[in-house]
């Protein structure tokens, strides 16, 4: 029987605890609460008041499915919000956790779930990189873990206010018991899940889509539109791509294109000359963000003292070191911009300065 033969006889609405109420948890635990589901975001105090007098905004008028123009709003009594886990689970049993935080922030966060682990139903994580699943089955066992990715693009203006700014979907690996009632859930929703039975190949095919133009617009203090038409940052970017492609193929790892997202052209591209995959590549890698910056570029001049670039870029340099493949490029924007985010490196020492890159100044080299 087919997941088309079930979905019928499937409920879809589900009771979830969302972990934090940024862009991504925002934006799928407020899409499930407007079709029907009973969520609970668990957030820090100050921002548990915001969701408890003002509610949850979401414009998801650029999704013409839903036929409206008008921006949703979900009053404060059609969900809850709690600022302690004790409290979350007066509200339960959960069928599922939706995990979508920082990986930076994921294993403070495991530590506060670990007591907890006969109480929660499996988490989906939803997080960047490729270390948060086997943190979570460390936590809380293998079976509390279902692989998953987003590619839609959601910003925030505030604490459970966001903006649907480009429609893709979310990914979800295949082989838990929960998965149908999952994929039923969030299809009713509206957030075009699509399922998939190499939940590897899944993210590690979103890590090679993260890649592109994150450090190396951090480091220089340049937009990714900017990063791609510099001839020399641009086959930096290649570079560091066929990188990430070598440590996929010594694992037998092939890219698989993500909802909405044409991973497998961008592989492709990478193999062609520069001149020729320039517009290509730039079209897949999804550079018309312009001059919106990319979330490294976010954390490092927030002041935030933490990146994520050690759980992408630095994976893909762990991965090389453990299958025998080159990584230099990923090596040296990694620790080029931890060297920034640490402060052992002054913030603007290569902003707007491409060429220092090139000249060996970068850390490590």
């Amino acid at each position: 029987m087919t997941l088309n033969d079930t979905a019928s006889h499937v409920n879809a609405s589900m009771k979830v605890l969302c972990l934090g109420a940024g862009a991504i948890g925002a934006y799928v635990g407020g899409s499930l609460a407007l079709a029907g589901s009973h969520v609970v975001f668990l957030e820090r105090g100050g921002k548990v008041n915001d969701l408890r007098t003002r509610g949850l905004r979401l414009d998801l008028t650029l999704d013409e499915r839903r036929k409206t123009k008008e921006v949703s709003l979900i009053q404060p009594s059609a969900f809850a919000a709690v600022s302690s886990l004790d409290d979350a689970l007066r509200y339960g049993p959960f069928d599922l956790v939706l995990f979508a935080l920082k990986s930076y922030d994921a294993p403070a966060a495991l530590e506060t779930l670990k007591p907890y682990a006969d109480k929660l139903p499996p988490l989906l994580c939803l997080s960047n990189g490729l270390a948060n699943e086997a943190l979570i089955a460390e936590a809380l066992g293998k079976d509390k873990v279902i692989p998953g990715t987003v590619t839609t693009a959601v910003g925030r203006r505030g604490v459970g206010d966001i903006t649907l700014e480009r429609l893709r979907g979310i990914g979800i690996g295949k082989g838990h018991p929960l998965v149908t009632p999952l994929f039923v859930a969030f299809e009713n929703a509206l957030l075009n899940p699509r399922l998939y039975d190499d939940a590897s190949a899944m993210k590690w095919s979103k890590l090679l889509t993260n890649l592109i133009a994150n450090p190396s617009s951090a480091i220089l203090d340049m937009t990714a539109a900017q990063i791609l038409a510099n001839k020399k940052l641009y086959k930096l970017e290649v570079e560091a791509l066929r990188e990430c492609l070598a440590v996929m193929k010594a694992q037998g790892i092939e890219a698989v294109d993500l909802p909405g997202t044409p991973v497998r052209a961008l592989a492709f591209a990478t193999r062609l000359p520069l001149w020729l995959s320039k517009p290509f590549l730039s079209r897949a890698a999804g550079a018309g963000r312009g001059n919106k910056m990319p979330s490294f570029h976010i954390d490092l001049r927030s002041g935030k003292r933490k990146s994520e670039v050690d759980y992408l870029h630095g994976e893909v340099v762990r991965a090389g070191e453990k299958f025998h493949v080159p990584t230099p490029v990923n090596k040296m924007l990694t620790e080029t911009l931890l060297a920034l985010t640490r402060g052992e490196i002054p913030l603007n020492e290569f902003a707007h300065q491409p060429e220092k890159l090139f000249g060996g100044r970068g850390a490590g080299h």
